[in-house]
């Protein structure tokens, strides 16, 4: 009776369904670990730490990595998403809203589930989906109209469909929702849009709402005196990059993005929380426990999006349970994951508009370097240091890998939106699929993938590119680290130097984060580019 099971497995895959063979329970989603041919959430885990312990692709035989299968998606659009593999199966989002189901081993697809989105959909950036969750046998995708779907992962059919908030006034989902015991979560987009961004929790067998937290407060709240008038009510604070879960403290973390309007703070004076922050929420209510803002105040669009990484980690000599943050706007943070303590904030690229840090981490502004009638250089460019590209912690190397665009600079002009300047246009637009190739003078912008010591903020190397980049980094047991960039290379670095050990020219710019996975023992690396997903392994 042993070779039952197999082949009722075959039998459902011919039949167009997929064998899950065991239910995905939360504990396998925070011991993903115990099991690297699996890749169960957006960044592996619920630290986001972008780590396969995958041992078979290795920085010695790397160059033998050939082309196993490629999966052409039936659109257009920018294609971010990272796949899940879950038993020899792929679940990724042909943009903007059709979850499909691959095989691993071949990149036949099992299954289609098509989302219109309603008419009035607006998402500031392109019709994106960045990834989707699992729990027990059911899928869960964000819209860009703003509804969420569970959908059922043998079969593609729709389970339920909860409207989280009105696309008609700007409301979207762009992001992977993130599952936290019997809760899926998610953040609405829009925030150059007049929205009041949100995170909201729902019960993964209903679609009920759980709990909401609003990332502008209320009146009476806590922080609400930080917008004048009510400016509060459009103020923007989008949230569109997954968040990150410690079961220890049972804290959910988040970036927000920028207050609205973006480049004009004039109606919406003060600090304006909690935009451009990472709040920590309890999961079980949505209570905010602490928070973070990296930029107050900001009129230069530096929304604080990025994934967070969470490491535990040696500091000062002593252990130290700890949240990594590059930020959009130049500088890399390291904060106390428990209690939100500012520990160390470091510029990791030119900084021209702060000059450091008072004894609470506040950053201090320098004079003149705000929107002004006559234009202003500052660095980093609109669109960052980094973007919403996630980033990678190796335990192995200890190290942090971060993905980004240095020498970028933008003249902001006061109640405008800015023109760029110091880079070539082109060099920074926003992640299109086709190949637009900017090969830079020294004085422009480019892209490079650098290691760093979590606890110093150090660099430890650098691989520099000819282009600026969007995508993000995987970092192996093999010792390797796997990137790319908009020349369209998928590019794979000794983790441990930076070397580059092996490159495949895509044919499309690499908008999405790497990640691995194994089929009958065999280790894969897959990437989605231009408008395709592409598997490797070795020969």
């Amino acid at each position: 009776m042993s070779g039952w099971p197999g082949v009722l497995a075959v039998a459902a895959l011919l039949a167009g369904a997929v064998s899950l063979q065991a239910q995905v329970g939360f504990d396998r989603i925070l011991n993903a670990r115990a099991e690297p041919h699996n890749w169960l959430t957006y960044s592996g885990d619920t630290f986001n730490q972008r780590y396969s312990p995958l041992t078979e692709i290795t920085g010695d035989n790397v160059k033998n990595l050939e082309l196993k299968w490629v999966w052409q998606t039936r659109s257009l659009e920018k294609f971010e998403a990272t796949s899940l593999a879950v038993n020899g199966v792929l679940f990724t989002v042909q943009p903007p809203n059709d979850l499909v189901a691959l095989d691993a081993a071949t990149g036949r697809v099992f299954w289609t589930y098509s989302h219109t989105p309603a008419a009035d959909a607006r998402t500031c950036c392109g019709r994106v989906n960045r990834g989707v969750a699992i729990l027990g046998d059911t899928l869960f995708m964000g819209t860009i109209d703003a509804h969420l779907l569970a959908i059922d992962a043998r079969s593609g059919t729709l389970i339920w469909d909860t409207v989280v908030a009105k696309s008609a006034e700007r409301y979207s989902i762009t992001h992977a929702p993130l599952v936290v015991k019997d809760k899926v979560m998610v953040g609405t987009a829009g925030g150059d849009m007049g929205i009041r961004g949100l995170i909201a929790a729902f019960d993964v067998k209903t679609g009920k709402e759980a709990w909401r937290f609003y990332t502008i407060p209320g009146p009476g709240e806590p922080g609400n005196d930080t917008w004048s008038g009510k400016s509060w009510m459009t103020g923007g604070a989008g949230v569109w990059n997954i968040g990150a879960y410690d079961r220890e403290t049972n804290l959910t973390f988040w970036g927000t993005g920028n207050p609205a309007p973006d480049w004009d703070g004039r109606e919406r004076l003060g600090d304006n929380l909690y935009s451009n922050s990472v709040v920590a929420l309890d999961a079980d209510t949505g209570t905010l426990k602490w928070h973070y803002q990296f930029t107050p105040h900001d009129e230069l669009d530096y929304d604080s999006t990025q994934v967070p990484l969470l490491a535990d980690i040696q500091y000062q000599g002593q252990p130290r349970k700890v949240m990594l943050w590059a930020n959009r706007n130049g500088v890399m943070y390291l904060l106390d994951r428990r209690t939100g303590e500012f520990l160390k904030g470091k510029p990791y690229v030119k900084v021209n508009w702060m000059d450091g840090f008072d004894a609470k981490g506040r950053p201090r502004r320098v004079p003149g370097m705000l929107p002004s009638r006559e234009g202003t250089l500052i660095q980093p460019h609109v669109h960052g240091a980094t973007n919403w590209q996630p980033p990678s912690f190796s335990p192995r190397t200890g190290w942090y890998y971060q993905a980004h665009f240095e020498n970028s600079a933008t003249m902001v002009v006061e109640g405008q939106f800015p023109r760029p300047a110091g880079v070539n246009p082109r060099a920074t637009t926003m992640g299109q699929t086709n190949l637009l190739n900017f090969y830079n003078n020294d004085g422009e912008a480019y892209g490079v993938v650098r290691a760093y010591d979590p606890a110093t903020l150090e660099p430890k190397w650098e691989f520099k590119m000819s282009d600026i980049t969007w995508a993000g980094v995987l970092t192996t047991a093999g010792d390797v680290a796997f990137s790319g960039g908009k020349e369209g290379y998928f590019v794979a670095l000794d983790a441990r130097t930076g070397a580059l050990l092996w490159k495949a020219a895509l044919g499309g710019q690499i908008n999405s984060g790497p990640m691995s996975y194994a089929v009958g023992g065999k280790q894969f690396v897959t990437v989605a580019a231009g408008n395709a997903l592409f598997a490797y392994g070795l020969r």
